[in-house]
């Protein structure tokens, strides 16, 4: 590598640490324009690309990073997330399958951002099988993103399709999960004040959205449902 190629390398590289993303570009296509064998030239271009809406030219980079490089597990990733982004949710596994199977696996387990990541990734599949109606299909990818994360929306996400698949128990579980997890998440209280409704337990759907008000006063579904259950214990109170 000449003289100048390491100058325009080491600029480039600068400029992307600082976020200089215009001047790093420059730099770095003319060092692509010299060599291709610098795998996180590559990388470097696709995140620039990828951050601009450009996810065809960002999935080119980022598959000539992994060809130059097959152990680069963040180009890898970023690969995962393009091609999430164009839909090609197949070629997306198979990249996930891939760093599974190296050695790589218990770093990335070890790596919440990275983990975070990945459980996004299941939680969009899930949401493309739902919408082609796979809904076991979909269950399946949001069981993987919450035992990747444990975020409380997934949990939610999950829960809700396992109540509407019957599995009424299972559902409380991952609300109650959700709600532990991050406590100001209305939705999972929400959620748990409507299965307390569905099971007749107006005491505690009262209780929860109660809770839920005091987080965020003017929610309109915790108003909804806690005018409904409080006429519902109305009733139960003076029966016709």
């Amino acid at each position: 590598m000449d003289d100048h190629v390491k100058q325009l390398l080491l600029l480039g590289r600068e400029h992307f640490q600082k976020g200089e993303y215009d001047d790093a570009e420059s730099l770095l296509r003319q060092v692509v324009d010299r060599t291709n064998r610098f795998a996180d030239v590559h990388h470097m271009l696709g995140v620039i690309a990828h951050g601009r809406g450009d996810f065809l030219e960002a999935e080119q980079h980022f598959e000539r990073a992994v060809t130059v490089n097959p152990n680069y597990t963040e180009a890898q990733l970023n690969l995962m997330v393009t091609y999430n982004d164009l839909g090609k949710y197949e070629a997306a596994r198979r990249v996930h399958a891939n760093i599974r199977s190296r050695d790589s696996g218990p770093l990335i387990a070890r790596d919440p951002f990275v983990r975070g990541r990945i459980a996004n990734m299941h939680a969009d599949l899930a949401q493309a099988y739902l919408d082609a109606g796979m809904t076991v299909e979909a269950i399946t990818q949001l069981e993987q993103a919450v035992a990747l994360s444990g975020f409380a929306d997934l949990r939610t996400r999950l829960g809700v399709l396992y109540r509407d698949t019957g599995a009424v128990a299972r559902a409380r579980e991952q609300f109650e999960l959700a709600k532990a997890a991050n406590p100001r998440y209305l939705q999972a209280r929400i959620m748990l004040a409507v299965l307390a409704l569905g099971g007749g337990e107006t005491e505690a759907a009262i209780a929860e959205l109660e809770s839920a008000l005091e987080l965020e006063p003017e929610n309109r579904s915790a108003q909804l449902y806690l005018r409904m259950a409080r006429s519902r214990r109305l009733s139960e109170r003076c029966p016709p």
